[in-house]
């Protein structure tokens, strides 16, 4: 038998309040992922600009688009159609009268294979999502793109282990987490250790690599009467990262650089892996109904 290798990209890179300077830099990062032989290239959540969920305005809604309208979907169209490479574009999505945080996946030809819409929405200081956001009806989904099978949760998605296995379960191969998180100013912690070993288990307890990509600097709040003089900041972390299907991290990267991380996966070798240690022989779902009462 032939190998199925692939090669995977996660770009970590900071965002302005600027969309087109910041489709310009994630184009110049995709293009080199490519050039380093990725096959399927992650970008960061929500990176047409500033994580905008930090504050409450009514006129931020208007962001929102269709999915064949986003700019930033259009662009992901493009590039993976030129580059051969597959993207899960992070967007906010606009269906009728209501409003997701949303992945389209884009295969290498450039079809949008389906949209993901985020599970899980939190709620906390200065990571406003309920605000702008309705919680997902897709279900969890895998998408069958040229090179595999791939799962996408999106950031807080990455905190519930229900989330890995309901997509592992549906057949992925790989795991994917676009991410926006950083500095907790109420709580006073430091959650990047706490956030990465989350999804190192993820990978563990399904024997599936996680790519995680994280945006990176200070975004900035000024007090202004459409946001009720609220005044704030966060400083994402980065650290973005890939782990084998045991968990051990591959690649990291910084806090505060931009970076593009890549790994290349047998996917038959862990297919084979996966048969082996039995874990998905071993399920007793009836055993689990006290999860979902």
């Amino acid at each position: 038998m032939g190998k199925r290798q692939v090669t995977v990209a996660a770009v970590q890179m900071q965002c302005t309040n600027h969309p087109q300077e910041n489709l310009k830099k994630a184009e110049k990062m995709v293009r080199q992922a490519a050039a380093a032989g990725a096959q399927i290239i992650l970008l960061s959540e929500l990176f047409e600009r500033e994580y905008f969920c930090q504050q409450r305005r009514y006129d931020f809604y208007s962001y929102a688009k269709p999915v064949e309208e986003n700019e930033a979907v259009c662009w992901g169209q493009k590039l993976a159609k030129e580059l051969k490479v597959v993207l899960p574009i992070s967007f906010y999505e606009k269906e009728v009268n209501n409003l997701y945080n949303s992945v389209a996946c884009i295969d290498a030809d450039g079809e949008i294979l389906g949209v993901y819409r985020k599970t899980h929405i939190p709620d906390d200081h200065y990571y406003q999502e309920k605000f702008y956001f309705t919680p997902g009806d897709t279900g969890f989904r895998v998408f069958d793109t040229r090179y595999g099978k791939i799962g996408v949760g999106i950031c807080w998605d990455q905190w519930f282990p229900e989330t890995a296995r309901c997509m592992a379960l549906e057949g992925a191969e790989l795991l994917f987490y676009p991410t926006a998180i950083g500095s907790e100013p109420i709580l006073e912690c430091d959650s990047m250790p706490h956030w990465r070993r989350c999804m190192q288990g993820h990978a563990a307890m399904n024997l599936m690599p996680v790519i995680a990509a994280n945006r990176i600097g200070k975004e900035e709040v000024k007090p202004c009467a459409e946001n009720g003089g609220q005044e704030s900041a966060l400083i994402f972390y980065g650290s973005s990262f890939i782990t084998d299907e045991t968990g051990e991290l591959l690649q990291t990267a910084s806090r505060d650089q931009e970076e593009i991380l890549t790994e290349t996966f047998d996917l038959d070798e862990l297919a084979a892996k996966r048969l082996e240690w039995g874990l998905f022989r071993d399920r007793r779902p009836k055993c689990y109904g006290k999860i979902t009462e």
